[in-house]
């Protein structure tokens, strides 16, 4: 079996939650995809959101991992990609549905607003929850039509 590609990305905000997180991949069975920021100076949010959007494309990773302070910034940035569709979530039921009901690629989460040990649990719930399809797949279908080209 191959190995499945994480992409992370955050910026100062989100940096310290990431490098935990990104220490979790290995025992989740995932490899981990860093696009930065690496530390704690200012950084702009959108850079790094179009950096994962860009990598999702071209097919260097399966599903993304974005985290600023809020996650409200970085999720904005990242949905204005039709290929996105990213989810900030707070607790294991938003990571569930997002990837059963929408088929969330991008799970976001605020650095400054959700503690590890439920971002751990964030994180292994999206990665092991299938997309449901059925009566949602029409719906998904549409995100990317409506989306920017």
């Amino acid at each position: 079996m191959t190995q499945r590609t994480l992409a992370l990305a955050s910026d100062h905000g989100g940096v310290e939650l990431k490098t935990l997180l990104s220490a979790d991949l290995a025992g989740l069975g995932w490899r981990g995809l860093d696009l930065g920021t690496d530390g704690p100076a200012s950084v702009d949010y959108p850079e790094f959101a179009l950096k994962l959007a860009r990598a999702l494309k071209a097919g260097e990773a399966d599903f993304g991992l974005l985290i600023c302070g809020s996650g409200i910034g970085i999720s904005i940035a990242a949905n204005r990609h039709a290929h996105i569709r990213a989810a900030l979530v707070h607790d294991g039921y938003g990571a569930r549905m997002c990837r059963q009901h929408n088929d969330a690629n991008v799970l976001v989460l605020g650095g400054r607003a959700i503690g590890p040990e439920i971002a751990r649990d964030c994180l292994k719930i999206f990665l092991e929850t299938p997309f449901e399809g059925g009566r949602h797949a029409r719906r998904v279908a549409m995100l990317s039509e409506y989306g920017e080209k």
